[in-house]
């Protein structure tokens, strides 16, 4: 918010200090009204939207308190700012407990005046912020946009707005790729917690001495190199969702304690012996069935029983082709925009190699595959040629296909390096069958570099 547009109101029974302050704050670029009354500046506000409202605590007629009520009940996005030459602590907190941004003692200085009224901007300009980056999330993760029409992803979709608003624990079956994540997504932003935070983890990928910290946190000198306290993600999670993608990998010591926390709504941080109450909600994930891990003593069956309250199992994109074109042209629409080019659709040819492809990367495959062929296509509809040579190669697509022996990839016009560095990386995606640790093994590189270049627009 800059300062020209931001709309104040002054309130103060004392003439002298209302043009005071009226010509100070004029001269900082805002927009000043005053008022000499409580009951003049309620009627003003009714009447005009103010950014910030600056009121005296002692006014003839009404109190600073009854302006701060009124303003929260009619305009409560208002921001108020109070001042009184009879400040106590006790004024000071209950102003502050009813809605005040800070509260200023006379006699003030007017440096401190401006100040307050920078720093109750920019919280105004965060908060706006906040809130439209919130609704894009909404926007995003509205059932809507979770793509397909076959008869299981409708179930899934009333399943989805069934569960939403409920607080029970919600488990995820699906294959890699499948959208395990975009669901417990759209569960999350479709809940009463979505002004929440929503935090994934990968499960597999956190280093087995390390998984307690991060989770739950640690206190200075649980070990060594904790020379600070943390907290962990459970605790950056507090009131919002908590997605455990590959929940199955957890050890049996993790599932402990992940129990506990089922069980009690605690967490203790490693080297702590304080429980910290959070109020989080689990929806975890897996790509296999847990029944067999509980079989074999890998998966506690206390534990399994705790997650596998809701279940939602989303199918395979082998079992759902109707959906490959209604996902294939949201993703063309989707990498023509971030890509600046101009590619109106999918030939017929090219969709029916799509459609015959069994796609065990299932919908992040086919993502990627669109992605790379708008890249790297110099026409203006995607052709069979597009596509990755394992599409139109005899056998393609078999466990165990590497990139060795393949000739390398060019782009037939010249592109800047970033787009090609990306759609090889893609292209080593598809053929590791979406496995980042071998991708990187085969780059050269470490896996943070390798989710650089794939989150690169």
């Amino acid at each position: 918010m800059n300062k020209t547009s931001a709309h104040l109101l002054v309130v103060d029974d004392d003439p002298v200090t209302v043009a005071l302050l009226k010509e100070v704050l004029t001269k900082e670029g805002y927009e000043v009204v005053t008022a000499l009354s409580g009951e003049e500046a309620i009627a003003r506000g009714m009447e005009d939207p103010f950014d910030i409202v600056i009121t005296d605590m002692r006014l003839g007629d009404q109190d600073g308190m009854e302006v701060l009520r009124s303003f929260k009940k009619f305009a409560p996005e208002t921001t108020l700012i109070m001042i009184t030459a009879f400040g106590t602590i006790e004024t000071a907190i209950e102003a502050i407990r009813e809605g005040a941004f800070d509260y200023i003692s006379k006699p003030f200085k007017l440096e401190e005046i401006k100040f307050t009224v920078r720093r109750a901007l920019e919280q105004r300009r965060l908060i706006q912020e906040n809130r439209f980056f919130r609704q894009e999330l909404l926007n995003k993760y509205q059932f809507k946009n979770v793509i397909g029409r076959t008869p299981q992803m409708f179930q899934i979709y009333k399943t989805v707005a069934r569960v939403a608003n409920t607080k029970s624990t919600v488990l995820i079956y699906g294959e890699r790729g499948t959208g395990k994540e975009l669901i417990a997504r759209s569960i999350h932003y479709n809940s009463q917690r979505s002004d929440r935070p929503f935090i994934p983890v990968d499960c597999a990928s956190l280093v087995e001495n390390l998984v307690e910290s991060e989770l739950f946190g640690h206190v200075r000198g649980a070990f060594t190199g904790a020379l600070i306290a943390k907290k962990g993600l459970f605790e950056e999670a507090d009131g919002g969702t908590i997605f455990l993608d590959e929940v199955g990998n957890f050890n049996l010591s993790i599932q402990v304690k992940l129990l506990r926390f089922l069980q009690e709504h605690e967490i203790k941080r490693v080297g702590g012996t304080e429980s910290l109450k959070v109020d989080v909600r689990i929806i975890a994930a897996t790509n296999q069935p847990l029944e067999p891990l509980v079989k074999n003593g890998k998966f506690r069956e206390d534990l399994f029983d705790r997650l596998n309250v809701l279940t939602l199992l989303i199918p395979p994109l082998r079992e759902r082709k109707e959906d490959i074109p209604l996902l294939a042209n949201h993703f063309l629409q989707k990498f023509t925009e971030e890509n600046h080019k101009n590619i109106s659709h999918i030939s017929p040819e090219a969709l029916e190699i799509l459609m015959r492809y069994p796609w065990p990367g299932n919908v992040r495959e086919l993502e990627n595959t669109i992605e790379r062929a708008v890249i790297f296509s110099i026409h203006p509809i995607i052709l069979p040629e597009d596509l990755p040579p394992k599409f139109l190669e005899s056998g393609s697509g078999k466990e165990g296909e590497t990139l060795e022996g393949k000739p390398p990839l060019f782009p037939e016009k010249l592109l800047p390096l970033k787009a090609i560095e990306k759609g090889y990386v893609l292209r080593v995606l598809e053929e590791t069958k979406g496995n980042k640790k071998k991708a990187a093994e085969i780059l050269g590189i470490d896996r943070t570099t390798l989710y650089r270049i794939i989150e690169k627009e």
